[in-house]
């Protein structure tokens, strides 16, 4: 069993509120994690229990052993308003454990965020530092040091790279060697985790239509949202674009990247960009089952792109100190891949999955650290192998190989 970035994060939760919710997508090892706690536990997949609960909310809660863990929340999500009426009357930190599928503070059903009484805490696949045994190594702490220049890479080539972001971070998924085995894996994922989740979190009337949008909307990772030109392709409606596109982020099978804005320009692209959250699920849904294949798609750099804006959120989740994200874009066409902000100092970071990297790759960064009044530091991510310094005396910017992550 892989050791999880979140665990210390988890029991540093537990320590100081009465209630933690450890949220994320179906198959990413909550349940895993929680079992192996000393807590006794309790899951709302099992019939009898969810009608327990949904017979008698408040004796329900009360009867229970604490501390006590509540798996697929999402569920009953009525249950909460009980959970806060038992925790005003008796406020003990730990005693619930609630994980799901779906973020169940947005669900229609909920009736209470238990505002003051939660803390919110998202898991993600595993991140390439856990599957390689270094659950508590931090890229994003680590580049907020500001010592790039420091960072050692690691001895991996560049097929092995690739095949990680075939991959993905799903634990199920690092366990099956065959091409078709991880193409029926994926094809399960979607069509039972995913459609089941979703009927979880909204009223969806047909689901075949929502599949069909979820294959549209795969190979336009990291671009920018336009609802007008998705509701088109897919033949929906705005409103129902719009709703489909909630329920994805809901059950953490998308994220939405918001862009950045500061002093420095009015003339900002104001427009979210999607991603997908695996690379893995994005390469399957692409058709792509090789590095072979992978080198020679189109979607080649958006994959790639892709894989690092997860290996950033996964870190960003479990990081000392809280960062901001986004996405950089202007009318002029002025374009840096990730803005990661954290108090005073700013990282710019650009993706090129290509070997080899110029002078010209750090241009935008160049720019936006002339008009930015913060400290900036630019950062190439490629293929290569070496940390590689196009600093000047001015501004520091460094070419990072992407086995950083590894």
């Amino acid at each position: 069993m892989y050791k999880r970035s979140v665990e210390a994060l988890l029991n540093e939760a537990l320590a100081i509120s009465p209630v933690v919710l450890l949220s994320g997508a179906r198959q990413v090892g909550k349940s895993t994690l929680s079992l192996s706690l000393e807590r006794d536990y309790r899951v709302f997949d099992n019939l009898s229990e969810r009608e327990a609960a949904t017979t008698d909310y408040l004796g329900y809660i009360a009867s229970l052993p604490k501390p006590i863990t509540l798996d697929e929340i999402q569920k009953v999500p009525e249950i909460l308003e009980s959970i806060k009426l038992h925790v005003d009357a008796k406020r003990t930190n730990g005693s619930f454990l609630l994980t799901g599928s779906a973020n169940v503070l947005d669900m229609k059903k909920t009736k209470d965020t238990l505002a003051g009484r939660l803390i919110e805490i998202k898991m993600w696949p595993l991140s390439q530092k856990e599957l390689h045994h270094k659950a508590s190594e931090n890229i994003i702490d680590l580049l907020f040091n500001f010592e790039a220049s420091k960072m050692q890479a690691i001895n991996m080539n560049y097929e092995n790279i690739l095949k990680a972001v075939i991959n993905g971070g799903y634990p199920e998924i690092q366990k099956i060697e065959s091409k078709r085995g991880k193409s029926l894996w994926f094809n399960a994922y979607i069509s039972t985790y995913v459609e089941r989740d979703i009927r979880d979190v909204g009223e969806l009337r047909d689901i075949s239509a929502f599949i069909r949008f979820f294959n549209i909307i795969a190979p336009r990772s990291c671009g920018l949202v336009n609802k007008s030109d998705l509701a088109s392709d897919a033949s929906l409606s705005e409103s129902t674009v719009s709703n489909y596109l909630s329920m994805l982020e809901m059950i953490y099978q998308i994220s939405m990247l918001k862009p950045y804005s500061s002093n420095i320009s009015k003339r900002f692209i104001k427009s979210s960009k999607m991603f997908m959250t695996d690379s893995g699920i994005f390469c399957h849904l692409l058709g792509i089952n090789s590095v072979e294949e992978l080198i020679a798609s189109p979607y080649k750099g958006d994959i790639v792109e892709t894989f690092v804006y997860s290996e950033l959120l996964k870190h960003m989740s479990y990081s000392d100190v809280s960062a901001q994200l986004y996405h950089y874009r202007t009318n002029d066409k002025k374009e840096i891949d990730f803005i990661l902000e954290r108090g005073n100092k700013i990282i710019a970071i650009e993706i090129k999955s290509s070997l080899s990297i110029k002078k010209d790759a750090f241009k935008h960064i160049v720019d936006f650290q002339s008009k930015e009044k913060k400290e900036v530091l630019g950062i190439v991510f490629y293929g290569g192998e070496s940390v590689l310094s196009f600093s000047d005396e001015k501004q520091f910017r460094y070419a990072l190989p992407l086995n950083l992550f590894f």
